[in-house]
């Protein structure tokens, strides 16, 4: 009885930026093809970079790392997309990628840059194995679950966390899409993190981890650079 109290307790801490930030409203996620194009922060004279925010997360919380990105002469495409909707494949092919070209210019042969949130470097690596028409440039990931989640091994089963996160959300288990993806050939650098206040999501992650994924599953082979922060 403790332990599923204690399971349902880490379902919903799993999806606390949903219910606190407001998982991906409408104008959020329309921007995601229509709206970025009109909006750049920047002309397009400077080199791309695509933000992707994380899992039950949306566009305004990479809005900091926008603006700093803009002020060093970035040309920054902050993308939303629906990212409890739908499975990543379909997050990728018909949200990510139509707004990359939209912002970009279909185009566009130039190197395109991506710095991804979690479920965002999931994204850029279904991308790449799908051969999408983007000349990658470098990645930055920034607590990506490369390996998967012991979190989404454990409480994946749960109603409430299959209603917060919704499908991309139980795709991300240890052995789940992620691994499939295989090995990079992208020039990708990973930050992972070693302090975290979810405790309960904590205890179901063997290692060190930043709450949600182990650092060890944050890893990716044929990565270029990792750190700890």
């Amino acid at each position: 009885m403790l332990y599923r109290l204690e399971c349902l307790i880490g379902a919903l801490v799993f999806a606390m930026p949903a219910l606190l930030l407001g998982a991906e409203p409408a104008a959020d996620v329309a921007r995601g093809v229509e709206d970025i194009a009109a909006e750049p922060i920047a002309a397009n004279t400077g080199p791309s970079v695509v933000l992707l925010h994380g899992l039950a997360r949306r566009a305004g919380s990479m809005k900091k790392l926008e603006v700093a990105l803009a002020a060093e002469g970035y040309y920054v495409c902050n993308i939303g997309y629906p990212s409890t909707k739908f499975p990543i494949d379909v997050l990728a092919a018909e949200y990510v990628l139509p707004a990359i070209e939209a912002c970009v210019g279909k185009d566009n042969t130039s190197a395109v840059n991506f710095v991804t949130h979690s479920l965002g470097g999931i994204i850029v690596r279904q991308l790449r194995a799908t051969a999408a028409p983007i000349n990658f440039g470098r990645v930055v990931m920034l607590g990506p679950p490369n390996a998967g989640s012991e979190v989404v091994d454990t409480l994946g089963g749960w109603s409430a966390f299959q209603w917060f996160n919704g499908p991309a959300g139980n795709e991300l288990g240890t052995d789940a899409l992620p691994g499939a993806l295989g090995p990079t050939d992208l020039d990708v650098g990973i930050i992972a993190g070693s302090s975290t206040i979810n405790f309960i999501l904590s205890r179901m992650i063997p290692g060190d981890d930043d709450g949600k994924v182990a650092i060890e599953h944050t890893k990716l082979e044929g990565m270029r650079d990792f750190i700890v922060l």
